[in-house]
């Protein structure tokens, strides 16, 4: 009955919120995602500062959203529209970035207008606290709607037990797990199965290298993702590049089918709709927008100025829905053998055409897999964080990073079945209220850009005062 629900959810009218908002946004807010980019790579450049140490940057808060966006879904979640939508699915999650972009302009924007100072003096922000104080009291019920789905909806459920997945099928083999002292003592000790022991083990080692991030709060997990970020990002277009090169002759051709299968319609304007929903689909649970994860973050932003936070929360899906998801797409349909797949899979499609093209391919892709599944926990630990504070108050909520930790462990042994349509069920109903508030919100928006582009220049980032 979960999957049932969750999958109509995540279906038309997910779809319909997420891109026909967007959509809508875009096109009230004058375009703003493609006006005013260069004005964001300006915003991005320019020196950022801070007024203690108890607060991030804009650079840092983007670096953290960028550092959840970019995970699993990156690679596994373009291996799987590949697979399910074909080539003609890629066009569509980069229309899908451009409409996020949009969208996340707003999210900036209000995030930043209505943050609030917690018990200890530290700026917070989210949609429960946009809908508090940007809709009124009579709308509460929908904030606590978000901040519950948004504390359940936060789990690394995918991550945790993908990555597992993952790493064992990169570094072991039955034989040795059936041979293995240690993994024998522990399958022995807790009565599970050799395969099911070593997901165990697993899962405590990415339970404890989390733990040493997030236990640090916001600003250790700001300063790991300022650095891992471009680090991951870096060596991901070197490896693309190194597929590109070698295979350059085909290059042409994988931009054709890219565009030409995206209106495909031999087979109905039904299976074009399907494209379409799979490709934006993906890229919508890849980049976050408009889901409200990224009001969290820039909310906790030393930043007070809601159209630059605006300007550089916008970036977030130009990088992980437009360069990173287009880089793997690329790497899959010059190196990939789709037609061979059975049945719906992501990650095992990547690494095997990554194999495939690159010696040791396989082995360098685990390694970027292991830092972006790593770079979605740090930051998506404070997401729930956040949420639970709300709910049950500063004191209450560092135990809800227990739980977090606790529960990476469960999910790495679990088998995925209904906790996957938990998790998109939480993911639908934290994105319903999230675009509800931004559509309601709009007009605010617009008199923050007129008062900022037309009544009176951006100032340079040099002359701000946080």
């Amino acid at each position: 009955m979960v999957t049932t629900i969750a999958d109509f959810l995540c279906g038309y009218p997910l779809f319909i919120l997420l891109i026909g908002g967007g959509f809508f946004l875009f096109f009230y807010s004058g375009m703003v995602s493609l006006r005013h980019f260069p004005s964001a790579m300006r915003e991005i450049r320019a020196k950022q500062s801070r007024s203690s140490g108890e607060q991030i940057s804009s650079l840092q808060a983007l670096a953290s959203v960028v550092a959840a966006t970019v995970g699993m879904g990156n690679i596994a979640g373009v291996a799987i529209a590949l697979v399910m939508g074909g080539p003609g699915a890629i066009f569509w999650m980069w229309v899908s970035a451009l409409v996020g972009m949009s969208t996340k302009f707003h999210e900036g924007v209000l995030t930043t207008k209505y943050k609030v100072v917690t018990e200890d003096g530290k700026p917070a922000g989210g949609t429960m606290h946009i809908i508090d104080r940007g809709l009124g009291p009579r709308w509460h019920w929908l904030a606590v709607t978000f901040a519950i789905a948004g504390m359940l909806g936060t789990l690394c459920i995918m991550n945790a037990n993908q990555l597992t997945e993952a790493i064992m099928t990169t570094f072991t083999t039955p034989e040795w797990l059936a041979g293995s002292e240690t993994i024998n003592g522990v399958a022995s000790f807790t009565g599970l199965d050799h395969i099911s022991a070593f997901r165990l083990l697993v899962g405590l080692g990415i339970a404890l290298l989390v733990t040493l991030v997030v236990v640090g709060g916001i600003c250790r997990i700001a300063k790991v993702a300022t650095w891992l970020v471009p680090f991951m990002v870096g060596l991901y277009f070197l490896l693309v590049l190194y597929i590109i090169l070698t295979n350059i002759s085909e290059v042409p051709a994988v931009f054709k089918s890219i565009f030409s299968e995206a209106f495909n319609l031999r087979a109905g304007w039904g299976a074009l709709a399907g494209i379409a929903i799979i490709g934006a689909r993906r890229a919508a649970l890849v980049n976050d927008a408009g889901v409200g994860t990224a009001t969290i973050m820039h909310g906790a932003s030393a930043n007070r100025q809601p159209v630059r936070e605006g300007l550089i929360a916008m970036l977030g899906p130009s990088i992980d829905s437009g360069l990173v998801c287009t880089l793997t797409a690329v790497a899959i349909l010059l190196c990939g053998d789709l037609q061979a797949v059975e049945g719906v899979k992501g990650l095992e499609v990547a690494m095997k055409a990554f194999g495939n093209a690159i010696p040791m391919g396989e082995f360098l892709l685990m390694g970027i897999v292991l830092c972006f599944a790593l770079s979605s926990m740090f930051s998506y630990s404070f997401y729930g964080n956040r949420c639970a504070a709300y709910l049950f108050g500063e004191k209450r909520a560092k135990y809800y990073t227990w739980f977090f930790i606790a529960t990476l462990v469960i999910f790495a042994v679990m088998p995925l079945g209904m906790a996957v349509g938990f998790c998109d069920l939480f993911y639908a109903l934290m994105a319903f209220p999230t675009m509800i508030t931004l559509l309601m919100l709009r007009k605010e928006v617009r008199e923050e850009v007129r008062n900022n582009f037309v009544n009176r220049p951006l100032e340079s980032s040099s002359s701000v005062r946080f």
